[in-house]
């Protein structure tokens, strides 16, 4: 399996951030965050012979090609947010968040746990129906359609056609199920237990 590693280079402006006054040092917005490398493109997991029909090979491997291709992989593989993705959990879901609030403005914004994507029926989305996986990648809804899932890019997935949608769902259902589950969601004003980043390039010094 291969890993390629784009640096994310985000220019931040802290000047504007920064006040400093006589004998006081300047504060620093950055001070509880540590730089990371994330992997920003991973190889998608092999489906498993036997967990599709022959028949469907071709849409299965399709499915598979546009995983890669919309990197699903850099937000749902365990580490890979901050570089280090652990390969036997692909796809199953990650431990370190995502802010969706500014951290930068609070320390304790919102974070969420990318889900886990494959077909485990208690921790990924063995139980989801075609229809429930549609609407999280088209339209970023859970399950039951309750709310939007915060920091999910559904609006690049929204026009994905019927075809392709089809072949996706085929894939994630072909891969290996892995028993993994995710921290809960952690809203604004809570404190998070588990690290998160920002913009995919800051990870929080605090959490476990």
């Amino acid at each position: 399996m291969k890993i390629r590693c784009l640096a994310l280079l985000v220019p931040i402006l802290l000047a504007a951030c920064a006040t400093k006054t006589v004998g006081e040092a300047a504060y620093d917005p950055l001070q509880d965050y540590e730089e990371v490398d994330a992997t920003t493109i991973l190889d998608a997991p092999a489906p498993v012979p036997g967990n599709f029909a022959p028949e469907h090979l071709y849409q299965v491997e399709h499915g598979e090609y546009l995983v890669e291709l919309l990197g699903c992989g850099a937000c749902h593989t365990d580490g890979a947010l901050e570089g280090v993705p652990d390969f036997d959990r692909a796809l199953a879901g990650s431990r370190i968040g995502i802010a969706y609030s500014n951290p930068l403005g609070t320390d304790r914004p919102g974070v969420i746990y990318p889900a886990n994507l494959t077909p485990d029926e208690e921790t990924g989305i063995g139980a989801w129906s075609d229809i429930q996986i549609e609407r999280a990648i088209r339209a970023g809804l859970g399950r039951h359609a309750g709310k939007q899932i915060a920091a999910m890019p559904w609006q690049g997935y929204a026009k994905l056609t019927q075809e392709d949608m089809t072949a996706i769902v085929a894939y994630l259902r072909s891969i290996k199920p892995v028993s993994h589950k995710v921290p809960d969601e952690v809203f604004a004003g809570q404190e998070a237990e588990h690290p998160f980043v920002y913009f995919g390039v800051y990870r929080s010094r605090n959490g476990n």
